[in-house]
């Protein structure tokens, strides 16, 4: 068996948060408890529960506000929460709901009612929620349904696929164990990028290997890839044995014995810009592949690339 699933409860009230907490504990569930928003951020960063139960109700940090950072950050988006509230009305679910909201239960609630929630959101998560086992970003199901998301919101929006150059040089000279290292590099740099350029959030999705698909506004695009570029840079240069690194090149042992130098990895990023025009909304996955045709046009160039394509079709 598996480890058991991570529940983080946040309550303001201690009776409340412990009633939740034992249930949930004589269930299976591992439990962590918080008494108010920010000591439940802290949390969710250093243990990424499979699930957050939040009053709404709570002092400072709310459970609204709370469910709002959560789902604003590409990292702890995915977790689903569900929301505690003593406001039966309909008008006040739709709030939750539109918050980030997975589900909701009113006050006072049973221990059959609490436990059914909890793992029917949970069930329903793991079998919606497609994400990288290896970086835990949302994976290619999610991101089709971001950029879809984005077109009918209305407003321009950029799609960036970014790979790593050379990185097959790296698990041919280090094994997969280490190339895992710099695709979870890419990952963090990406993710510092993204929060960084601030609202509205940043999408950041991955892929499959070492690619990756970023989607933001267009005049968050220069300032995402210069600090994802800079991030990576940084850490790429750390996984490198000493000797590779201060001569910038690996060798690689080719099937016939010869030997040839890799350059370091580098960055190429090919962007597509969305354009709305007349309310139509085509497949996203066509923006998906003039983000790739630019990305391996950004492969041609030497170093770390940045390849946007602004063509006038792309009709979204």
């Amino acid at each position: 068996m598996g480890e058991p699933d991570t529940i983080l409860v946040v309550d303001d009230d201690v009776d409340i948060a412990r009633f939740i907490e034992v249930n949930l504990r004589l269930e299976g569930y591992r439990v962590l408890l918080a008494h108010d928003g920010a000591t439940a951020l802290r949390l969710v960063e250093e243990h990424m529960p499979a699930l957050a139960v939040v009053d709404w109700m709570m002092p400072q940090l709310d459970g609204i506000e709370l469910t709002r950072r959560l789902r604003a950050d590409p990292m702890t988006a995915p977790i689903p929460v569900i929301l505690l509230t003593a406001r039966g009305q309909t008008a006040d679910k739709v709030i939750g709901l539109q918050a980030g909201a997975d589900d909701y239960l009113v006050k006072p609630f049973d221990t059959l009612e609490l436990v059914a929630r909890v793992r029917s959101t949970l069930r329903r998560n793991q079998e919606n929620r497609e994400v990288s086992p290896l970086t835990g970003l949302p994976g290619n199901s999610r991101i089709l349904r971001e950029i879809t998301d984005r077109a009918r919101a209305g407003a321009d929006f950029a799609v960036s696929h970014v790979d790593i150059d050379r990185f097959k040089a790296v698990n041919d000279v280090y094994g997969f164990a280490r190339g895992d290292e710099f695709i979870t590099a890419l990952a963090r740099a990406l993710h510092r990028a993204v929060v960084e350029v601030g609202l509205p959030p940043a999408f950041l999705g991955h892929i499959g290997g070492d690619d990756f698909l970023v989607v933001c506004s267009p005049d968050q695009l220069k300032p995402m890839a210069s600090k994802a570029i800079l991030e990576f840079q940084t850490a790429s240069d750390a996984l490198y044995d000493p000797v590779d690194a201060e001569r910038g090149y690996v060798e690689v042992v080719q099937r016939n014995g010869e030997v040839q130098q890799a350059n370091l990895v580098t960055l190429s990023i090919g962007v597509a810009i969305g354009q709305i025009a007349n309310g139509q909304l085509t497949d996203p996955r066509e923006v998906i592949a003039i983000a790739t045709d630019m990305k391996s046009v950004a492969k041609k160039h030497n170093g770390n690339y940045v390849a946007v394509d602004r063509r006038s079709a792309l009709h979204l």
